[in-house]
């Protein structure tokens, strides 16, 4: 079955003014660069767009902005993480309005489910949504791991088509297709397990480092998918202090200091987050400034 999405699908941050208003100019500038670059989707208000900090009116915002910005060009798709589950079902509903080509779905937060819960939740939210839906599977994050077992028993719910599998284990891609093949198509959503899920098979990537690095995202997928591994494997090599940026209790504000030292962003996060300061952020942007000074020439793909 050939996947309904698949690429490199960056997550953007949402960009905000001083006085923590939406900045569309800058989020919509982000978004651009991400496809000019060559990405194959957009994914908004994610974990790394602060969605805990977000409205959902302020979420349809984000989601117009992403839709104008890609003017057709790739799918965008709306993140789905609330608390209830009859929540995540009204914001499936609305955003649909919205021009979203679909969702990522999160598990109900907080509440820790059980196994019956959580394929529950993701029936309800897949009855309400008339689009198609990518399972976000992150049980380091969250505390409930969709496990390919549960995938195999959700399988015969057609609108869920796609899995971002962020359980830090890379077997987990295997053990995926040893259970459920073909059915879904598999994103790694691990910035730095991306080149090693995709050897083994994995569709595409949902990425952090993308927002501030979407070139060389973007060539070491299309650089694996061509068969050239050892080219893939030195920008990879290169971009992996980079990436570790992204496995961080303080990703966004990493990830948005690096956007604002390329001039792709702005530093500004809403509270609780605080930009980072003092020692541990003149260390990131020591690692930052270091990997644009080695930066690698890229190859034609």
């Amino acid at each position: 079955m050939a996947p309904v999405w698949q690429g490199v699908m960056p997550a953007v941050t949402t960009k905000f003014h001083e006085d923590f208003s939406i900045d569309r100019a800058w989020t919509k500038k982000n978004i651009e660069a991400q496809i000019d670059a060559g990405a194959d989707g957009i994914i908004v208000c994610g974990s790394l767009g602060e969605a805990s900090t977000l409205s959902l009116d302020e979420k349809l915002e984000v989601l117009d902005i992403g839709v104008e910005a890609a003017r057709g060009r790739v799918p965008v798709l709306l993140t789905i993480a609330e608390d209830s589950t009859l929540e995540g079902c009204r914001q499936a509903e609305r955003a649909a309005k919205h021009g979203a080509a679909g969702y990522m779905v999160l598990p109900g937060l907080r509440y820790l489910s059980d196994r019956r819960e959580t394929i529950n939740h993701f029936r309800m939210v897949a009855d309400a949504s008339p689009l198609p839906i990518m399972v976000y599977n992150n049980p380091l994050a969250y505390g409930v791991d969709m496990t390919p077992d549960m995938f195999k028993e959700i399988a015969d719910e057609p609108k869920l088509v796609a899995i971002k599998e962020s359980c830090g284990d890379v077997r987990r891609v295997t053990d995926l297709f040893n259970v459920v093949g073909e059915r879904y198509a598999i994103f790694c959503g691990v910035d730095n397990l991306a080149m090693e899920a995709m050897l083994m098979g994995a569709h595409g990537w949902v990425a952090g480092l993308v927002c501030a690095f979407p070139h060389e995202t973007v060539a070491i997928y299309r650089l694996v998918q061509a068969g050239r591994i050892e080219e893939a494997r030195t920008i990879y090599r290169w971009f992996a202090p980079l990436l570790a940026l992204d496995v961080s209790s303080k990703l966004v504000q990493n990830i948005k200091l690096a956007e604002a030292i390329v001039g792709l962003g702005t530093e500004p996060v809403r509270p609780p987050r605080l930009p980072l300061a003092g020692e541990e952020r003149n260390a990131v942007e020591q690692l930052i400034r270091n990997a644009i000074e080695s930066r690698p020439p890229l190859p034609k793909v």
